[in-house]
């Protein structure tokens, strides 16, 4: 999925400003159409709040009917230095790269996308498609010692469970209570999928050096006493060994947590970089037509890359 509507490059991560202990701070969506009848809700980077982890982007979509219209449509486009999760409830996914992939990403399946130093991708919903479109999209940062790596794309069906009184959870990246994720991962991180029953509470067990944050796909939840409604998300710092959780009514929820990303960097449109010179490098061969290659299949023109802009990147930052 594309950043497309986020031009203002700003400088992300550093560990110095995770709180040291938890914290209960609730992070507002900003509603952003994207492509076709898709309107997202944007979690990160928020204004309050820029990673989780290495979580660095977290976009909320649906559940949207679109019996009538033709879903999700975001034409080919580059990344640069990160991995793409495109995870479901309802609906389903075509993705296409420029490694010659083609998979439909359905609910409840792992679809993951290693940009590495290049790649281009397409993302919409297959012409004979369900009713309701409702998932997430999802970026996590590589660290400097893999962001060069070669582009890869992994699907996944079969992903391990963990069950609990109240509690059912799909592990999508990362490991929890003993499950293991098969999804490549090159930084400590988790993400996991919950659903809770009407009524229903849970202790989850957690890791005390990681920073956690938990977004409400569905239903009406309560997490560590807030109550959450659909679409929004609650940070949860650092230094808890478990979290508090109970449904006032059917509800689902992601947990996304890591250990706070080292290094700072710089996130522009769909590239995550080091620095302004290397974000102006990935722009300008995108638009040549270079190391990026070609996404086939895809029934309309690439998306052009915006105008860069004319001050200079600045450092703002894991918060602002």
């Amino acid at each position: 999925m594309s950043e497309s509507d986020q031009t203002a490059p700003v400088v992300r991560g550093g560990r110095e400003r995770v709180p040291g202990g938890p914290v209960r701070e609730l992070l507002a969506p900003r509603e952003t159409a994207l492509g076709g009848s898709t309107v997202v809700r944007r979690l990160l980077p928020n204004l309050g709040r820029r990673m989780v982890g290495a979580w660095c982007f977290v976009d909320h979509y649906g559940p949207d009917d679109i019996a009538d219209e033709p879903g999700m449509q975001v034409p080919p486009h580059p990344h640069i230095g990160l991995q793409t999760v495109s995870w479901l409830h309802e609906g389903e996914v075509l993705h296409r790269d420029s490694l010659g992939s083609l998979q439909t990403v359905r609910p409840y399946e792992l679809g993951l996308m290693t940009s590495g130093r290049a790649i281009s991708h397409s993302e919409e919903s297959p012409r004979e498609h369900a009713r309701l479109l409702h998932g997430a999209q999802l970026w996590v940062a590589l660290p400097d010692a893999h962001r060069h790596t070669a582009p890869a794309f992994e699907h996944h069906a079969d992903l391990p469970e963990v069950t609990t009184a109240g509690l059912h959870g799909t592990v999508i990246l990362g490991s929890l209570d003993g499950a293991r994720s098969p999804g490549t991962v090159h930084t400590p991180l988790v993400g996991v999928d919950l659903t809770l029953r009407e009524g229903g509470s849970a202790r989850l067990p957690l890791e005390p050096d990681f920073e956690y944050a938990v977004l409400t796909m569905s239903g009406l939840t309560e997490v560590d006493g807030v109550r959450l409604e659909p679409g929004s998300m609650l940070y949860l710092g650092s230094g808890r060994r478990e979290l508090p959780l109970r449904a006032l009514a059917d509800g689902s929820l992601l947990l996304l947590g890591g250990e706070p990303f080292e290094e700072k960097l710089v996130m522009w449109w769909n590239f995550v970089g080091r620095t302004g010179e290397e974000i102006a490098r990935a722009r300008t061969d995108w638009m040549s037509g270079d190391r990026f290659g070609a996404v086939h299949g895809y029934d309309g023109p690439p998306v052009p890359a915006p105008q860069l802009p004319v001050t200079p990147l600045k450092a703002r930052g894991r918060l602002g």
